[in-house]
C-alpha cells in the first residue's frame, strides 16, 4: 500500500500514429537522446509488437515477450496483455526506477481509451499525469489516410489520432519535396485539429523540449505559459463536415457556470461518441478566479483556478474549443451563448421566493451572484433530510429559472433591514 506522502506523480506521454508513420523510430529517438536525462517506463499496448528496436534492448532477444523487460539507460518496457490500468499500477511499484512513462499505441488504435484511463480511474490520476499526446503522421500518405472511406460505424483512425493530438509530427518530409504540398497537408491537419502544433521532421527527429514536459492536459500550466492560448479561438475557418474538425468560439462577458455544466452534460449525453477533446477558459459571473474546463468524450471536469484571477483591467471573456466529428458550429456557439449570465435577474435582494431543494421551500433572497450562483437564499423553515430544521439555512439558486427559483405565491415587497443581507456585484 502506497502512502500519500510517498506518492510521486509521474508524467505520461502517449505516442500514436498510423502504421509505418515512424512511432517506433520516435520512441528510439527519445530513449537514445542524451538531452533529457530521464529514465522511462515504456508501455506497449496489447495488439502491438514490441516497439523498442532490438538493437537497444539490454536483454536477449528471446526475452522480449516478458511482461517487463529492461532496455538501455535503465528504462523498463511493459507489454500490456490486459487492462492498461493494471499495467500502470504494476509498473508504479518500480517508480523509483523511472521518471516518466511512454505509451506506444498500435497504428490501428483509437487513442481515446488510453487517454480516458487518466480521467476515469480513481487511482491512476493520483499516480500519473497525462503530459501530452504525440501523433506521428507520414507526410507522403496522410492525405490518403484521412480520405479513406470506412464502413458505417467504423472510425477513421488517422482522423482520431490527429484529433486527440497536442502535437503532430509531420514526418518523412523528405518524401514530399514540394513546400506548397507540405503547406496543403498542414492545412488539412489543421482542419481536423486547429489547436495542435505541427512540427516538420525527418526520421522522427525532433528536439526533446518539443516532445516532453508539454503539460498538454494541464490547463493551469498552459495558462501560465500561454495566457492567450485560446484568444484566437474564433479566428479559424469553420465548416460543418462529417469528417473530424475543430470548432472554437470566444464571447465577451460572463457565463453562469451552472448553465454551462447543464449544457455540457446534455451535450455529452447526446454526442459523446462524436466529441474527442474539448477545453476552455471562462469568466463566471460573481467569481474573481478563471474557470478552466476540459473533457475527453463523456468525461468532463472543470474548476476555478487558484492560480489565475481576472485582473482589474482585464477584459472578462470566455473561450472554448471542441474537436470531434459531425460538429454543428452554429448550434454549439448558440448553446454556448445561452450559458451567458443574465444581465438582469428576475428577483432582487429581499424578495420572497420558493427554492427547489429537492422540494419547494420558502425563503428570501439575501445576496445576488454569490459563488457563481444568481441567488443566495435564506430558508424560512421546513425540514430537510433526517428531519433537519431548515430555518435560517442558506441555499443557492443556481439558475434564474422557474425550475430552480420561483416567486412565492404570497410574496410582498419589503424593505431589507437585516445588516447581514448584502447586494452582490
Amino acid at each position: 500500500m502506497i502512502s500519500r506522502r510517498e506518492i510521486k506523480k509521474v508524467p505520461v506521454t502517449v505516442l500514436t500514429g498510423f502504421l509505418g508513420s515512424g512511432k517506433t523510430t520516435l520512441m528510439n529517438h527519445i530513449l537514445q537522446s542524451p538531452d533529457h536525462g530521464m529514465r522511462f517506463a515504456i508501455i506497449e499496448n496489447e495488439f502491438g509488437q514490441v516497439g523498442v528496436d532490438e538493437n537497444i534492448l539490454a536483454t536477449p532477444k528471446e526475452n522480449i515477450d516478458e511482461e517487463i523487460i529492461e532496455v538501455m539507460n535503465g528504462c523498463i518496457c511493459c507489454t500490456v496483455r490486459g487492462d492498461l490500468v493494471e499495467a500502470l499500477k504494476r509498473i508504479y511499484k518500480k517508480v523509483q526506477s523511472f521518471d516518466a512513462v511512454l505509451i506506444e499505441t498500435t497504428g490501428l488504435a483509437d487513442p481515446a481509451p488510453v487517454i480516458q484511463t487518466f480521467f476515469v480511474d480513481e487511482i491512476i490520476p493520483e499516480l500519473y499525469s497525462l503530459d501530452g499526446v504525440l501523433t506521428v503522421v507520414d507526410a507522403k500518405h496522410i492525405i490518403m489516410r484521412l480520405d479513406e472511406e470506412k464502413p458505417e460505424g467504423v472510425e477513421n483512425e488517422a482522423n482520431e489520432q490527429i484529433a486527440f493530438a497536442d502535437r503532430v509530427l509531420l514526418n518523412k518530409i523528405d518524401l514530399v519535396p514540394d513546400n506548397a504540398e507540405l503547406v496543403k497537408i498542414e492545412k488539412r491537419i489543421k482542419e481536423v485539429n486547429n489547436h495542435c502544433d505541427i512540427i516538420r521532421c525527418q526520421n522522427s527527429k525532433v528536439p526533446m523540449d518539443k516532445l516532453l514536459n508539454l503539460n498538454g492536459f494541464n490547463i493551469e500550466k498552459i495558462l501560465e505559459k500561454e495566457p492567450d492560448f485560446l484568444k484566437d479561438a474564433d479566428d479559424a475557418e469553420h465548416q460543418h463536415d462529417e469528417r473530424t474538425t475543430s470548432v472554437s468560439c470566444k464571447l465577451e462577458g460572463d457565463l453562469n457556470v451552472n448553465k454551462l455544466e447543464r449544457w455540457i452534460g446534455q451535450l455529452i449525453k447526446e454526442k459523446s461518441a462524436d466529441l474527442y477533446r474539448y477545453k476552455g477558459v471562462l469568466s463566471v459571473k460573481g467569481m474573481p478566479n478563471k474557470f478552466v474546463f476540459q473533457g475527453v468524450g463523456m468525461l468532463f471536469s472543470g474548476h476555478f483556478s487558484d492560480l489565475h484571477k481576472w485582473g482589474p483591467d482585464e477584459k472578462r471573456e470566455c473561450s472554448f474549443v471542441f474537436i470531434g466529428k459531425n460538429l454543428e458550429r452554429d448550434q454549439l456557439v448558440k448553446s454556448f451563448e445561452e450559458c451567458k449570465a443574465e444581465e438582469k435577474l428576475r428577483f432582487k435582494v429581499g424578495d420572497r421566493v420558493l427554492a427547489m431543494t429537492g422540494e419547494w421551500m420558502a425563503g428570501r433572497i439575501i445576496k445576488l451572484w454569490d459563488e457563481g450562483n444568481p441567488y443566495r437564499i435564506e430558508l424560512e423553515g421546513g425540514k430537510g433530510k433526517g428531519n433537519k430544521k431548515m430555518k435560517g439555512v442558506n441555499v443557492w439558486g443556481p439558475i434564474d429559472e422557474d425550475t430552480c427559483v420561483r416567486a412565492h405565491p404570497d410574496s410582498n415587497p419589503m424593505t431589507i433591514s437585516n445588516a447581514s443581507t448584502v447586494q452582490g456585484s
